[in-house]
């Protein structure tokens, strides 16, 4: 597959490499997505880690503070600890509530070691029995802390809301009371079981917060430089694809123009041993057609024949002759109203002859640089294979527009061009016509290419066909 397409379309060679750039682009946000994924992931046990560590230093100074501000007092004082007094339970309250005061603490509860809840600061649960679970039935066993995570909320779940509601992730501490090393006691025996909760729902809330922020900006970022990288190879592939098609171009019009010098050679060649002895043909005809015409001889429409057809081979082979041996221009300033106009009294009596209504757009005078005669022979066959292509009756519009670049239109009410063959029509030798030799376009071009000059072959939006020439700036 990816051969194929690397050989799809040899003019445009970034077809691959901007195929390598999108799958490119997957595989980088692919990888971007899981690297944030793996980041946010240590974040949130980062967080989950220092929050366990909080969580301790609060458990350990709760115990400190339950023991020296409750736990002495009390038992110097009333001998024992019974919480169900409520000077007890009200002192060791007032110690809870201003050791846990600002640390988002929900709940604390003390289990005796029989598994009953001693105090809670939710009082309806005091004295029940059962609520106890593995993890403070281990503290008592083993003497060893604990923590658990407790959520309502899955973590893909969590990072489609933009916030969470409050207690929605809560840390759940486990930690054994215990008695410290003083007023004789020479071990730390366990009091009892210490458990509370933390809801840490805004810590989460920020690891989430930071997971988008990466996943954003990278994607943001990638995105960016894909985008910049990919105009590149647009316009780089563009270019390349101008610069290969002008290059296929110019190999074509080389191979064209090395195929038609050698056939001019050729024809000229051909031409010019045929141009004398046809000279002698023509003008002995001529003389022989004028004395059987004066002297009613039988023979003079053979004779006549015999000389048109003379006539119409010699200018066939001028026409050779000036394709293949072009003539260089003389620049100089040429009023193309006046070629116009002295074209039009040459053919006034062929235009007449078929009734074609000739419309003019003139400007007064307009003037380019060129050689009068050449210009001349150029119109000449524009304007008389447009007569041609008009019908009888029919109408022909030659337009002269002035300005800095001038431009001359030439268009006809006849069949038109035929829109598929548009590039053929300036090429030497093709032509439509059953008796045209094809090469009046193919004159025409070629002098006015070498007067700087582009002619341009369309048809008309009605009907016809037009001809449009645009000459080079003339610095005059």
């Amino acid at each position: 597959m990816l051969k194929h397409l690397f050989k799809a379309d040899p003019a445009r060679p970034f077809q691959f490499v901007k195929f390598l750039s999108w799958s490119s682009l997957v595989l980088i946000l692919a990888s971007i997505l899981a690297l944030s994924v793996f980041i946010a992931n240590y974040a949130r046990e980062t967080i989950i880690s220092k929050n366990h560590e909080f969580a301790l230093l609060l458990a350990e100074n709760l115990n400190h503070q339950i023991y020296q501000r409750f736990t002495l007092p009390t038992v110097l004082g009333f001998g024992r600890i019974e919480l169900k007094q409520p000077a007890q339970y009200e002192r060791l309250e007032q110690v809870i509530s201003s050791t846990t005061h600002s640390f988002h603490v929900l709940e604390v509860r003390i289990y005796d070691i029989q598994g009953s809840v001693s105090y809670s600061t939710n009082r309806d649960l005091v004295g029940q029995t059962g609520l106890d679970d593995t993890s403070v039935k281990n503290a008592v066993e083993h003497g060893k802390y604990s923590f658990k995570l407790q959520k309502n909320i899955t973590n893909w779940m969590a990072m489609l809301r933009f916030s969470l509601e409050p207690d929605s992730i809560v840390l759940r501490t486990v930690y054994p009371l215990r008695a410290e090393r003083t007023l004789g006691i020479r071990e730390e025996s366990i009091m009892g079981i210490l458990e509370f909760t933390q809801d840490i729902t805004a810590d989460y809330e920020s690891v989430i917060h930071f997971q988008w922020l990466i996943i954003v900006g990278s994607f943001t970022t990638s995105l960016v430089l894909f985008f910049l990288l990919y105009m590149i190879i647009l316009r780089t592939d563009r270019f390349l694809a101008l610069r290969i098609s002008e290059k296929e171009k110019l190999e074509k019009e080389l191979h064209q123009n090395e195929k038609l010098a050698s056939m001019g050679r050729m024809v000229a060649s051909i031409a010019h041993e045929i141009r004398n002895p046809l000279g002698i043909i023509r003008s002995s005809s001529e003389i022989l057609y004028g004395r059987a015409k004066k002297e009613g001889s039988p023979n003079a429409k053979l004779l006549e024949a015999i000389f048109d057809e003379s006539k119409r081979l010699s200018q066939t082979v001028n026409d050779f002759l000036d394709y293949a041996r072009p003539k260089q221009p003389r620049m100089e300033k040429v009023d193309l109203i006046k070629v116009w106009k002295e074209m039009f009294s040459f053919l006034s009596t062929e235009i007449e002859k078929k009734g074609i209504v000739l419309e003019k757009d003139f400007p007064e005078q307009v003037y380019v640089s060129g050689d009068k005669d050449l210009i001349y022979r150029a119109f000449y066959n524009i304007f008389t294979n447009a007569l041609q292509a008009t019908p009888q009756n029919g109408t022909v519009r030659v337009m002269v527009v002035p300005g800095e670049r001038p431009e001359v239109i030439v268009s006809d009410s006849g069949k038109g061009f035929e829109s598929s063959m548009l590039d053929k029509y300036p090429e030497p030798f093709y032509t439509t016509k059953e008796t045209g030799t094809g090469l009046g376009l193919a004159i025409a071009g070629s002098i006015l290419n070498n007067h700087g000059a582009k002619i341009i072959l369309a048809n008309n939006e009605q009907d016809g066909g037009m001809v449009k020439i645009e000459f080079p700036k003339f610095d005059g």
